[in-house]
């Protein structure tokens, strides 16, 4: 029965995973990039999610607003500004991601690692620590 109780709990655990915060750059409406580390704020956890850069091209030159959003916030200003990113004077362009201070400037392209060796990985320790458990209470 005390297995039960303690591959429940774990379960449950891991299924609900711990609460997610992104970081993200933050600045009003600046003349440069403002991707450097006096920048980097923690969002919100659970409901600031994503991370949204807008480009504004004015008479004096680009502009950048950087903050955190939710999802919904962010699709919904990214979407509706879409037609207005032309990168001509005037223009908008709003743009949202998921990951830690991708809002930042430009990055290089990285080979992806394949799929099967980051789906694989997880579940080893978590089978070696219910065995592990299992074999101390029976």
């Amino acid at each position: 029965m005390r297995l039960f109780t303690v591959t429940t709990l774990l379960l449950v655990f891991f299924r609900s995973g711990p609460a997610l915060q992104i970081q993200c750059y933050q600045c009003e409406e600046t003349t440069h990039d403002c991707s450097t580390p006096e920048f980097i704020v923690n969002c919100t956890v659970n409901v600031q999610d994503m991370c949204q850069k807008e480009v504004l091209v004015k008479d004096d030159g680009i502009h950048y607003r950087k903050s955190c959003a939710s999802s919904g916030a962010c699709l919904i200003a990214s979407s509706g500004y879409q037609q207005f990113c032309t990168g001509k004077l005037n223009s908008v362009c709003i743009t949202c991601c998921n990951t830690p201070l991708c809002n930042g400037p430009r990055q290089r392209k990285r080979p992806q690692p394949s799929t099967a060796a980051s789906l694989s990985t997880p579940s080893i320790p978590l089978l070696s620590l219910l065995i592990l458990l299992s074999s101390r209470l029976c």
